[in-house]
């Protein structure tokens, strides 16, 4: 709790409480209150109870202890890339992936003071990189911080008008700060896809509209990805992305992770992965679930 700024302390208490009285329908969130990922967890679980929390590792503990009963963490933005390290966290947590978001992300600034007086602008590194062209053009420092409702409530904290945060447009009137300006993206089709973290979940049936999701490691030797993923290609599975990691601080052996159309019961997807696996040290899958968004051929 102490983490928060102070604004941001008898909201997440509050919403904490909420939570504590009916678990099965909480869905903890990393960030303070007015988060993307809160508007995230609203709009796909309209009646449930969205637990905020410091860190990724503590949302993902809050459904491991049973605060929660699932999870939500940004994955990857269509401007600034990889959000969470899932590929690290997940594994670990011993949670699967149940289901996916994508979220449109509007972003505003606003600060205690003017648009002439702010010097200084805090938020996300994530946000910040998102608004970076916009930030440089207009002449603001950016200044890197944990979340961007966060870095909202900080600034409401200190009352300096010279400095301002970049967050959601909810966050100006939770903390009763002065919206400055709005839809400060670079691109206007700025998208994040979030994953829906469980202890387990009901596995979709074979069929259009489901994702799989693994991580592997491929064997050290000469194109041994090629090889990995030959049987993809040659049974027609799209997929969709695809992730290189280093394990460990040999940097010997590279570690993947992959999102790709299908179901493993179908059998063109069971043929591609048994030809992954035998060009791979080992092969585990995150996740089967239900898409939220066709990616198309």
């Amino acid at each position: 709790m102490e983490n928060y700024p102070v604004p941001a302390q008898p909201i997440v208490r509050a919403m904490m409480d909420a939570a504590s009285q009916d678990a099965v329908n909480t869905v903890a969130f990393q960030g303070a209150p007015g988060a993307n990922s809160q508007i995230a967890v609203e709009r796909m679980f309209a009646q449930a109870h969205p637990l905020p929390c410091f860190s990724f590792e503590d949302a993902l503990e809050a459904v491991q202890d049973g605060r929660a009963a699932r999870a939500m963490i940004p994955i990857e933005n269509s401007l600034h890339g990889r959000v969470a390290d899932i590929h690290f966290l997940l594994p670990e947590s011993g949670l699967v992936i149940v289901g996916e978001h994508f979220l449109p992300i509007h972003y505003g600034l606003m600060a205690t003071g003017s648009m002439a007086e702010v010097r200084e602008v805090i938020s996300h590194p994530q946000a910040l990189g998102q608004c970076r062209h916009w930030l440089r053009s207009n002449g603001l420092k950016p200044v890197a911080y944990e979340d961007t409702a966060g870095a909202a409530a900080l600034v409401a904290q200190r009352g300096d008008s010279g400095l301002a945060a970049i967050a959601p447009v909810r966050a100006a009137e939770i903390y009763g700060l002065n919206l400055l300006a709005e839809n400060i993206a670079d691109s206007a089709d700025n998208v994040t896809r979030f994953v829906v973290l469980a202890l387990e979940g009901d596995t979709p049936a074979p069929g259009p509209g489901v994702m799989t999701t693994a991580i592997y490691q491929v064997k050290n030797q000469p194109a041994a990805l090629y090889k990995a993923l030959g049987g993809f290609a040659t049974n027609r599975v799209n997929m969709t992305k695809l992730e290189s990691y280093q394990s460990g601080s040999s940097f010997a052996a590279t570690e993947f992770y992959s999102d790709f159309e299908g179901h493993p019961d179908e059998p063109h997807v069971a043929r591609a992965l048994a030809e992954l696996a035998f060009h791979t040290e080992w092969v585990r899958i995150l996740g089967v679930y239900p898409q939220a968004r066709s990616r198309g051929e």
